[in-house]
């Protein structure tokens, strides 16, 4: 180490030498030849040998300048991104706690304006809400519509990617946006009597916007074939994202936007305007033909706990994504009063709780299979609410309602399939036109 010191001084006292010798040079390229020799060429202000305790003092003054700089930006960009998704008491939060300078800043001004702005324009809505249910999607329809035994299936049963995209932009550009069930009624306790009922809640949007609610039922892929064009499960990117796993005509495993999830997730990426406050819609789950696309009975098949962790990380990096996760019943049956034994009716219930609730989360909302409802009142629909299951959604084609009944929310939801857009197009009338979204290879 003391030769490399001696050895260096030396080279750098050598070069003064050559300087002095160099008499008639110019002290920059004096400057350039010696921070050329000692590695620091281009480091210092004129190249100087060192830095100098002026050239510190500029330095860091500069780097704190830059460094409070991208901290404003930060905060802006921050609030700028709570406030495309109407979260402005957020938004204004940040905003309005920058001090000093910066709060005069033209920048600020103008976004403390115009989240206050969009705050002003927030409108209580009174009207439906309508709640538009999907089946799971076809990528690929030429290999799905290939004449088979499961073509017809297929056609009936499902939506094209391509139907959905277009259904998509249909409503955006129409101003729904999406909105989560939650934020229509609540629970609310009155501690005084010890009664907890289900009120509705004010839902305060921007001016010119339609709620809407958006699901797909019973996301577990059972009776898709690998192969025909069809997504077969829900897996995570590289990048820990939720994406489908489709096969492609030539037997390669893709992951990307082939079913509506993704779809979805990447279409409020680009349209953060779709969404009140982060709500993108409910998956509803079964669970005796597994979890998106993953057995998850207890068996003796060697993957049961790697599909259970699988399961739990995709549902959880949903719901932080603004999804909710709704029951189906553990089979998917019938549950209303005349098909099903309350002891049956409570099995469904049980078993959903003790072998998908650890995976998803224990549910609040009930997807009625086949929109099949109890009575009122009844043992089974006690059952629901005992469950803690109080958003009931049940089923109806061409009509929007919902009821703030004793003690939960009743909700109907429209059901869009391939049979329903070929022979009753006039039941999303308002929504989308069906001529223009359906796909020519139907």
């Amino acid at each position: 180490m003391r030769f490399k010191k001696i050895k260096r001084a030396g080279i750098f006292t050598g070069l003064l030498g050559s300087a002095f010798l160099l008499a008639g040079c110019s002290r920059s390229t004096i400057n350039y030849q010696i921070a050329e020799s000692i590695g620091t060429l281009g480091k210092y202000e004129n190249n100087e040998p060192v830095e100098t305790p002026q050239m510190k003092v500029e330095r860091e003054q500069k780097e704190a300048e830059e460094a409070k700089a991208q901290a404003l930006q930060e905060k802006l960009d921050q609030a700028e991104q709570l406030a495309k998704g109407y979260w402005y008491e957020e938004a204004l939060g940040i905003l309005e706690g920058i001090s000093g300078e910066e709060a005069e800043d033209e920048r600020v001004t103008a976004a403390l304006a115009a989240c206050r702005e969009g705050q002003e324009n927030m409108t209580v809505f009174e009207g439906d809400i309508p709640h538009l249910c999907f089946p799971g999607l076809i990528e690929d329809t030429m290999r799905a519509f290939d004449g088979d035994d499961m073509s017809y299936t297929y056609s009936g049963a499902m939506v094209t990617t391509s139907e959905f995209k277009k259904i998509l932009e249909s409503l955006y550009e129409d101003g729904y946006i999406l909105i989560d069930i939650h934020q229509i009624a609540g629970l609310e306790t009155d501690s005084a009597r010890a009664v907890t009922t289900m009120e509705t809640k004010e839902l305060r949007l921007p001016k010119g916007k339609k709620p809407l609610i958006l699901s797909q039922d019973n996301l577990n892929y059972g009776g898709i074939k690998n192969g025909d064009g069809i997504a077969t499960k829900l897996i995570l990117d590289e990048e820990g994202q939720v994406k489908a796993l489709y096969t492609d005509e030539g037997g390669h495993d893709l992951a990307g936007d082939y079913d509506l999830v993704p779809i979805v997730d990447a279409f409020v990426e680009e349209h953060p305007d779709f969404s009140f406050q982060g709500a993108k819609g409910i998956v509803s789950v079964s669970g005796s033909n597994g979890v998106f696309g993953y057995p998850v009975a207890d068996t003796a098949m060697a993957d049961y706990e790697e599909n259970r962790t699988t399961v739990k990380t995709i549902a959880d990096i949903m719901k932080e994504n603004g999804w909710s996760i709704a029951c189906a019943g553990y089979s998917h049956s019938k549950m209303d009063g005349s098909s099903m034994s309350l002891e049956a009716f409570q099995e469904e219930i049980d078993s959903w709780m003790e072998e998908v609730a650890p995976l998803v989360g224990k549910a609040d909302i009930m997807f009625m299979p086949y929109g099949a409802f109890p009575e009122e009142p009844s043992d089974q629909l006690d059952y629901l609410l005992e469950e803690g299951l109080v958003y009931l959604c049940s089923l109806w084609g061409n009509q929007d309602y919902r009821e703030v009944r004793e003690g939960y929310l009743y909700q109907t939801r429209r059901f869009v399939d391939g049979y329903t857009l070929l022979n009753a197009p006039d039941y999303f009338n308002g929504f989308f036109n069906v001529a223009g979204i359906l796909d020519e290879n139907r």
